[in-house]
């Protein structure tokens, strides 16, 4: 009795090992010529986006092994010496299978733990959707070849289709499989390519699993909604019809101007820097019009997203740039430029004498109509 619970127990105890592994095995199989002593790679992506090396094997006897422990599950890379092409795996703790032939190895195999299963599915149904796609392709391209104008039509509608197909699978996949990995690849993906807005996206970031919350992938993606979502209240405070945030920061003679105590009838607040060209070339029409109205109560404060004094002043001088200026003198972090969330120049905001926000971004006639209109 005592050595059948000693050997349940023994097998009770192995079992949760082998549920949570200390580091990860990755076995590799290699079909082909391949020699002995061909050296392997794993890589993942760098700050860069570059592939860095993170392990070097050799192989023997068409095998190779990567083994260390991994904190958290992450995309990485098996690249070959002298080889095209690579294969992708997510690095987990645990022992993983991987096999494929030297001369194809986006085409490999793999297995052995969650995330390389969950990924694995994915890659399969995401190919039979690519399959589609190609043949639909090659049928445009033979209607295209004989002039099959109809046909061609109906392939592009067919075209669309799919891919829309394509987009709600990967949705469904993300809903479906909130504990794997490629759920955050393929969340962050959307995201670089702007097909989710960003109340979408953080729907489906926050369905992910506390687990895969903690990888990197997933981390990014939470800061860039953070980041999304401070924008899009900075950009509600500069709405037309909004009260312009007040600022305060250094005239080129070091002395503080605040917004406030610089309002005309009509102020314009213009952001712009010497080392930009469209803002450069929209001086002349700013300055044409500020000639004409200041008067009559223009008003303008030059905010300035330069990174020299030297370059700011001789612009200013250069162009004859002679209402108030302001600047901070640190690019796009310039903190004005952050509260009224300017991310791109030339960017205007042309306020009333209340301080109210009542039109944004006018350049050439388009400024001066505006402004005869309000000092009419």
């Amino acid at each position: 009795m005592k050595k059948s619970l000693f050997g349940i127990v023994a097998i009770g105890f192995l079992m949760a090992c082998n549920q949570n592994p200390k580091g990860y095995v990755v076995e590799g199989t290699l079909r082909g010529d391949l020699e002995d002593g061909t050296k392997v790679f794993l890589r993942k992506q760098g700050e860069n986006r570059q592939p860095v090396d993170v392990d070097t094997a050799t192989t023997l006897a068409g095998k190779f092994t990567f083994t260390g422990e991994a904190a958290v599950p992450e995309l990485h890379y098996i690249f070959l010496e002298n080889a095209m092409g690579y294969s992708a795996i997510i690095l987990e703790n645990g022992t993983i299978e991987i096999s494929a032939h030297m001369d194809s190895l986006g085409l490999s195999k793999l297995e052995g733990t969650l995330q390389n299963d969950i990924f694995t599915d994915y890659l399969k149904k995401s190919k039979e959707i690519s399959e589609q796609a190609k043949s639909i392709q090659q049928d445009m391209q033979n209607a295209t070849r004989i002039k099959d104008t109809a046909t061609v039509v109906s392939l592009r509608d067919e075209m669309a289709e799919l891919q829309e197909e394509y987009k709600q699978f990967e949705l469904t996949y993300i809903e479906e499989h909130p504990e794997g990995l490629i759920s955050a690849l393929l969340i962050d993906r959307a995201m670089g390519s702007r097909i989710l807005s960003s109340e979408e996206t953080q729907k489906l970031y926050n369905g992910l699993s506390p687990e895969i919350k903690e990888t990197k992938v997933a981390k990014s993606i939470l800061e860039r909604l953070e980041a999304l979502k401070e924008r899009n209240e900075r950009q509600k405070s500069t709405s037309i019809g909004s009260k312009a945030p007040n600022f305060s920061a250094p005239t080129p003679n070091g002395e503080e101007l605040a917004l406030n105590d610089a309002l005309g009838k009509v102020t314009l607040v213009d952001f712009w820097a010497a080392w930009c060209k469209p803002c450069r070339i929209e001086n002349p029409n700013v300055v044409k019009v500020y000639e004409k109205y200041h008067d009559k109560g223009l008003n303008i404060v030059g905010v300035s997203l330069d990174k020299t004094k030297e370059a700011w002043e001789k612009a200013i001088e250069d162009d004859g740039l002679t209402w108030n200026h302001v600047s901070n003198l640190a690019y796009f972090e310039d903190e004005i430029a952050r509260l009224y969330g300017v991310d791109a120049i030339p960017a205007a905001f042309l306020l009333d004498e209340n301080g109210v926000i009542i039109a944004k971004n006018l350049r050439g006639p388009a400024l001066e109509e505006k402004v005869a209109e309000l000092l009419q």
